[in-house]
Formats: structure tokens, C-alpha cells, sequence
């Protein structure tokens, strides 16, 4: 799993069959069957159109797409939302975040031991206390079209966009952020605990959102960006 987790980082494009050529060459003599099982763990996707890992549910709702070819111009705009694995010395915990595409402000982040959607409704919850978006934008993973969370969108008047099934693109700024978390923090420390990974993450984030400059936001820290409302 840490070998894949990484793997996709460098090279999101890769789908379970070249994983598994590429993990047989690494010296893992694994076949699709299992990838494909350890990819739902760690619910991963590739950016091009196929069939996803993460499943949604048939009995839950599912909203268009609506952010093709809408220009993003201020903060709470559009608000997505994700999972990432993160690794540790033995086992592994989940990080959800909610980001404002605008800014690339993180406006909130919880861990789980589990795909539970408990916490991916924590990290909604927080994210909306005093502020709210116009879209909010997930993929089609059953955490996110779970009517718990929809209707807490809902619920405040937001509305609800979907990425395209197998389309990890969709929801492009969300997945630079997991890139840039896993590079510059998950794959430099070696945790021994979700407190530590909690602790640290805690630190990585106020220092993402407050002191890392963009170069996509003219060299500004997404914190300075967003409070322009």
C-alpha cells in the first residue's frame, strides 16, 4: 500500500493494471485482483475515465458536475472535499480536508482509522461554521453521496456538484493539495500513531495555509488570499 500510495503520487494516471506490472518489476509478485483490492483501500482512482475503486452506493443521489468552464473568482466560491491515505509505522489512518478552490485555503481536515463518512461530516461541519460556499464540490465515493452529507449541504442552501465517475481531475485543486502533503510531509516523517500523525499534520497545515507561498496565487499564502472576501 505505501508502495502504490506513492506511486500514484508521481504518476496519478496509472490504473490497476499498471500497477501491477509495475509492482511485479519492483520485485511483487502480486496480480490485479489484489491491486485492485488494495487501491479500494486506499481509495485511490486514475485520472482518466474507468471504473472506480472507491464504490458509491446505487440507493444514494447523485448530482451533476457543475463546475466545467465556470470561472472561480473569489473565496467560498466553490468549497471539494477528499480522502488521502497516510501511512504509518504499522497500520494507517485516513485524512479528510475540506479546500476553498479559490485560495487553496484548507478550511478543515479530520483522521479516521476507517472510510467511515463520521468523519468526512466532522470536517464538513467545521469547515461551515460561519462561512459557506455557493458549490460544493466531492467525488462519487459513498462517504460523499451518503444523505448525511448531501443533506447538510443541502440543508444550507448549497449546491451539490460530483466529479465525473473516474474523472480525479474533476476535482483537480483537492488533489494537488494530496501532493503536496505527501511530499512535503507524510513521505519525509515515519509515524508511530495517529496522535503523532495528528500533531504533525496539525503543524504542516498552519504552515501550508499561512506561511507556504503559491506560485499559483502570485507567491501569496492561502490565508492572505482567502481573507480578501
Amino acid at each position: 500500500m505505501r508502495l502504490i500510495d506513492e506511486e500514484y503520487t508521481r504518476h496519478p494516471f496509472y490504473g490497476s493494471r499498471k500497477f501491477t506490472n509495475w509492482l511485479n518489476i519492483q520485485g511483487y509478485p502480486v496480480n490485479r485482483k489484489r491491486v485492485v483490492r488494495l487501491m479500494g483501500l486506499l481509495g485511490l482512482k486514475a485520472i482518466y475515465p474507468e471504473k472506480k475503486v472507491r464504490p458509491s452506493s446505487p440507493a444514494h443521489k447523485k448530482y451533476p458536475y457543475l463546475l466545467r468552464g465556470v470561472a472561480i473568482e473569489k473565496p467560498n466560491h466553490v468549497w471539494s472535499t477528499d480522502i488521502t491515505y497516510i501511512r504509518l509505522q504499522k497500520g494507517f489512518v485516513y485524512l479528510c480536508a475540506v479546500i476553498d478552490w479559490y485560495s487553496r485555503y484548507v478550511l478543515s481536515w479530520r483522521l479516521s482509522t476507517s472510510l467511515e463518512t463520521s468523519f468526512c461530516l466532522e470536517a464538513l461541519d467545521i469547515a461551515l461554521r460561519g462561512r459557506t460556499p455557493k458549490i460544493f464540490n466531492t467525488d462519487q465515493g459513498v462517504q460523499f453521496t451518503n444523505r448525511l452529507f448531501t443533506d447538510r449541504l443541502e440543508r444550507d442552501g448549497i449546491l451539490v456538484s460530483m466529479d465525473g465517475r473516474g474523472r480525479a481531475l474533476d476535482n483537480v485543486f483537492i488533489e494537488r493539495l494530496w501532493r503536496t502533503v505527501k511530499y512535503e510531509e507524510v513521505y519525509l516523517k515515519d509515524y508511530r500513531c495517529p496522535l503523532e500523525v495528528r500533531e504533525s499534520l496539525g503543524r504542516y497545515f498552519e504552515f501550508y495555509n499561512h506561511q507556504r507561498l503559491h506560485q499559483s496565487l502570485d507567491y501569496r499564502t492561502p490565508a492572505e488570499v482567502y481573507a480578501v472576501q
